[in-house]
């Protein structure tokens, strides 16, 4: 056999359906899921869907460290509901303030060798560990808890040759961000990153956490790293060296595509406010001045990353124009940031600590003033995804966030005029296993009755694709529209997560604030986009929303690949085309649908208004195909019926 990349390794071990050829879909076996309060009510409510008993995999935890501002009683229905849920149905459940879900699932259930899917796009940072770790959208985790595979478009394996040692006031953030400037936010779109060479000896696991996490910002179906020796002593610090295997590539590995970093050569980077993609170094921008700073999130969750911040403001403090907003990303880690002495020095520098989660990197708190500088070490700076619509967010390093700290605008923290300061971290960490629930026995949890608030509503009706499908095209959109855009996160909208008919109410309302009354009650729409439609977060909301008003036809240049799943998950049929862009208010009719999408994959779109025909086409699997025509994913499961295929 031809020796195999750490990808290739994970992928075969887990292969159930297909040939793993880029190009062609392919079906895996799911080890593990994780579901977080955002997400997982929806879940949840497609697990009863699905009348499914107890769950099939070997470990599935619910997080909840999204929406923690319970300014009414929603936020904590939905806690309640969810917990419910979890002794239901066999999950483990993290309780609100024990940590954001990606670092606490590493510190307590991440395996080498293991696959782990979520419903959070950045899923993909257990690729740290050595875990095929993929994010998608909550209905293909439903039915991988329910027993399902997880299936996907085989992608290409791109291989990242690094080298060198990163400098003084260079850190892993800096290496994603070299990565976006390099190749943007579509630059890893049906590609699995997988890290290699010498220059990963110098990052640690939760360095290698960074760098995996934001694989998200570039599109890319997931990030792989070797579990090594750096591995082998994480997990020994979380007293878990008993779940360490080696995974290493074999000697001679190829990789469809390649690319190589020097460490050494990097400097502090920094992106501008509207895309992760838009980066430049930090020299380029200093001097802009900055009203707020934010640390934390998935994106820089480590110990090492609150550390490098506190020892940088220690014995100093922040500008006086500057909000330095602290969101510790674990209990755990908050804990060992506090026996070290650092939690001390943030709070005599001027921070404000704020409860552990996601907060502002969701828009659930911390909202920037309008039109003033936000600098944070978060993954996203969509526009008003930080709940200010005129909102100018930047991310960066900790280095950079708190040389601006101190400063009051954007500094090269090499020019700050003081030597990098070492860190000393403990060898071991607080582990807290106490904020983790883990399921009842089975025979217990039969018994359970799910705690459903008024607040907490429905899935929406999933009606068959119609033959003779008829759309107006109710927005045209541009590239790189993200989930955000398409149905806001945040504290105003986020709250409604679990009743569907409410949360419609946002949907496209910072993009075209006349959508929801331009469609509502007028039968089946189309949505024209560019290129790369879908970015962003994993949320199914992005498509049951505008399902629930009718939508049914989506045009686009190019998908982001979570987002066109969850179009054909919930029976919108998503095709690309290279032709004339139709205008809001096109009738759009697409004739013998079964027949044509089985035929091939061109489908011809006729514009009644203009009188005029084009090509478009689809990228759907024969099992797609027949999910689409059922009307989604769970009516195919729970109401099989023959679909028509072309004789």
């Amino acid at each position: 056999m031809a020796p195999l990349n750490v990808a290739q390794k994970l992928i075969r071990s887990h292969l159930v359906a297909g040939q793993p050829v880029p190009g062609q879909e392919v079906g895996l076996r799911v080890d593990q899921t994780l579901t977080q309060d955002a997400t997982g009510t929806m879940v949840m409510l497609e697990l009863e869907a699905l009348a499914l008993d107890r769950v099939r995999t070997e470990v599935s935890v619910q997080y909840v460290d999204h929406n923690l501002l319970q300014a009414d009683e929603r936020n904590m229905a939905d806690h309640l509901f969810l917990r419910s849920a979890c002794r239901r149905f066999g999950l483990w459940y993290s309780k609100p303030g024990n940590g954001v879900s990606h670092p606490t699932h590493m510190q307590r259930f991440g395996v080498p060798g293991k696959s782990l899917i979520g419903s959070d796009s950045h899923t993909c940072a257990a690729g740290s560990l050595g875990m095929l770790a993929i994010g998608v959208g909550g209905l293909d985790v439903a039915t991988a808890m329910a027993g399902e595979p997880l299936y996907l478009v085989m992608p290409e394996i791109w291989g990242v040759h690094l080298t060198g040692e990163l400098p003084a006031w260079v850190s892993a953030k800096d290496v994603i961000l070299e990565m976006l400037r390099r190749h943007g936010v579509d630059g890893g779109v049906h590609r699995i990153i997988e890290y290699h060479g010498p220059g990963l000896a110098g990052l640690t696991a939760m360095d290698r956490h960074v760098i995996a996490n934001m694989g998200a910002e570039l599109g890319a179906t997931t990030t792989v790293f070797p579990a090594d020796d750096r591995v082998r002593e994480f997990l020994a610090a979380e007293d878990r060296a008993a779940d360490f295997t080696r995974l290493t590539a074999d000697d001679g590995a190829g990789y469809d595509l390649t690319d190589e970093i020097d460490l050494s050569s990097l400097v502090p980077l920094i992106a501008r406010p509207g895309s992760p993609g838009d980066v430049v170094p930090v020299a380029q921008v200093a001097g802009t001045p900055v009203h707020q700073v934010v640390v934390g999130s998935s994106a820089n969750p480590g110990l090492r990353d609150f550390a490098m911040v506190a020892a940088v403001l220690a014995a100093r403090q922040a500008h006086p124009q500057v909000s330095l907003d602290i969101n510790p990303s674990s209990r755990q880690i908050l804990a060992d940031l506090t026996g070290m002495g650092a939690t001390l020095s943030l709070i005599q520098s001027g921070a404000r600590l704020h409860q552990t989660g996601c907060l502002g990197c969701i828009g659930m708190g911390q909202a920037p003033a309008a039109g003033h500088n936000s600098l944070r070490t978060m993954p996203r700076n969509f526009p008003g995804r930080s709940g200010t619509a005129d909102d100018r967010v930047w991310l960066c390093s900790p280095e950079t966030a708190a040389a601006a700290a101190l400063t009051g605008e954007i500094t090269d923290p090499r020019r700050l005029g003081i030597a990098c300061p070492p860190l000393s971290l403990p060898n071991r960490s607080a582990v807290n296993r106490a904020m983790l629930e883990p399921p009842p026995p089975a025979d217990e949890a039969v018994q359970v009755r799910l705690d459903k608030a008024p607040s907490i509503g429905t899935l929406p009706d999933l009606d068959p694709m119609p033959d003779e499908l008829e759309a107006t095209v109710a927005i045209a959109v541009g590239d790189d529209l993200s989930t955000d855009e398409i149905l806001q996160a945040g504290a105003e909208a986020l709250p409604y997560r679990s009743d569907i008919a409410k949360l419609a109410e946002f949907t496209f309302a910072r993009v075209d604030d006349e959508y929801v009354t331009r469609v509502r009650g007028q039968g089946a729409h189309a949505i024209v986009a560019g290129r790369n439609y879908g970015q962003g977060s994993s949320r199914e909301h992005a498509v049951l929303a505008p399902r629930s008003l009718g939508l049914r036809l989506v045009l686009a240049r190019s998908y982001a690949r979570i987002h066109w799943q969850n179009l054909i998950n919930f029976g919108v049929l998503p095709l690309e085309y290279d032709g004339p862009t139709p205008e809001v208010g096109d009738r759009l009719i697409v004739r013998n649908v079964a027949q044509a999408l089985h035929a091939g994959t061109g489908i011809t779109v006729r514009n009644a208004t203009r009188d005029t025909t084009q090509q478009a086409q689809h990228r759907l699997s024969e099992r797609q195909i027949n999910i689409l025509l059922a009307g989604g994913r769970i009516p195919a499961l729970t109401h099989p019926s023959p679909v028509p295929t072309p004789r």
